[in-house]
């Protein structure tokens, strides 16, 4: 007998070319790795010009009589749609095709939930997952009862499509809850980094752009880091020792991808927020990918749609240890730009001067002679700020240092 989850998953990918300047082949092209990281195989991809996308089916009724013969010579399980389907859509797709029909965003949610390990990771995921599901109930307990595994079938399960909407939405209510503690504990955590005056910055970018390579490299975090999309899902932070004696706290974030879905950016909004509490942003950028200016452009979007604004922003254009010729690489809404590799620390070193020069300049530079009876000032100037010198005479403390603006006056 067969075991129906040890049947290989093999889809054809399917996208439409609109008039809206997207790169439809890149985007497939980005499809084909994300339902490899799923566990499926691409077959073959299948592009329709249109105005728009098909309200009703996605594709032309043409189309989608070519797309069924190709299902049949390719003896493929089931379709991957580049975009997110409608209710409507899911369910007339399904119908017309007979098999086993999937977007983009279920790929990725899928993902999403084989990346989770922590118990706010799992929350977020699973509550991406139940506010997609509800909407496409119908349709998507015909797509999944095809195959007993495969895309789809992870995190919160076919049981969740066994339950009407009122039960869905009950758990979404409870999710919802859970998260909110989850996101008071984040918030706790913040104002303590705060009331410490700890400088954070947060590491930004594309997906597998390096980010969590380079959190290793710096802090040996020995965070999960494979040539995989979304390697890493939960947030990690390390402090990073600087080479003029400041610290300064790295925050590792979820991966940006194109047609992030909104489900998605709802959901992590606690944790992707870390990057809108920071002092600044490492934008870490993959200059070794071909389609490295449409990835930065759909970071800055992503971190626009954020609020995340007015940050001093440093591009790092990793991987350049992959590059047999270093082009001329520009970032002209970063502040500071810099080519790095993660893996080999080529200059890591240059960075953390960087950012030391950065924290520096953002605070007031301080010359100051204090009486024996203040010496406990020296105290907080050593704790929160950058003590350059201090000389003992005989009417007090000669102090020279670099204070943060906001205990200019407690000291």
């Amino acid at each position: 007998m067969i075991d129906i989850k040890e049947i290989e998953e093999r889809v054809i990918l399917v996208g439409v070319s609109t008039s809206d300047g997207d790169d439809t082949e890149a985007s497939l092209k980005e499809l084909s790795e994300l339902v490899k990281t799923a566990g499926a195989v691409s077959v073959g991809t299948l592009i329709q010009n249109r105005e728009a996308v098909h309200p009703g089916t996605y594709l032309g009724t043409g189309k989608i009589s070519e797309l069924k013969d190709y299902l049949d010579a390719e003896g493929a399980t089931g379709i991957v749609c580049d975009d997110e389907l409608s209710p409507a859509q899911l369910r007339n797709l399904e119908s017309l095709l007979d098999v086993k029909v999937m977007d983009r965003t279920l790929v990725i949610l899928d993902i999403f939930a084989s990346r989770a390990s922590t118990r706010e990771g799992k929350i977020q995921v699973e509550l991406a997952q139940l506010r997609y599901r509800a909407a496409r109930l119908v349709g998507l307990r015909n797509s999944l009862s095809r195959l007993g595994g495969g895309i789809g079938t992870r995190g919160p399960g076919e049981k969740k499509l066994e339950v009407d909407r009122r039960l869905i939405h009950q758990r979404i209510s409870a999710l919802k809850a859970e998260l909110e503690d989850v996101k008071r504990h984040r918030e706790t955590t913040r104002k303590q980094r705060e009331r410490n005056h700890m400088p954070v910055a947060a590491i930004v970018g594309y997906t597998n752009a390096g980010k969590s390579t380079l959190l290793n490299t710096l802090t040996d975090a020995d965070v999960l880091s494979e040539d995989k999309l979304f390697a890493t899902l939960d947030p990690t932070t390390r402090e990073l020792p600087l080479p003029d004696g400041e610290t300064v706290l790295l925050t590792d974030t979820v991966g940006f991808i194109r047609k992030l879905p909104h489900h998605l950016v709802e959901a992590f909004k606690s944790t992707l927020e870390e990057a809108k509490y920071a002092d600044m942003i490492l934008h870490v950028v993959d200059a070794s990918n071909p389609y490295m200016d449409i990835q930065m452009h759909t970071v800055y979007e992503t971190l626009k749609s954020l609020e995340v604004m007015g940050k001093t922003v440093i591009t790092l254009f990793n991987k350049i240890d992959r590059m047999e010729e270093l082009p001329i690489l520009r970032d002209f809404q970063a502040d500071e730009t810099l080519c790095i590799s993660a893996k080999t620390g080529t200059g890591l070193l240059e960075l953390k001067e960087l950012l030391a020069r950065i924290l520096r300049e953002s605070k007031i530079y301080l010359e100051r002679l204090y009486p024996y009876s203040d010496a406990g000032k020296i105290q907080l100037i050593r704790k929160y700020g950058q003590l350059l010198s201090e000389e003992y005479k005989e009417n007090g403390i000669a102090v020279t240092a670099y204070m943060p603006a906001e205990l200019i006056g407690k000291i």
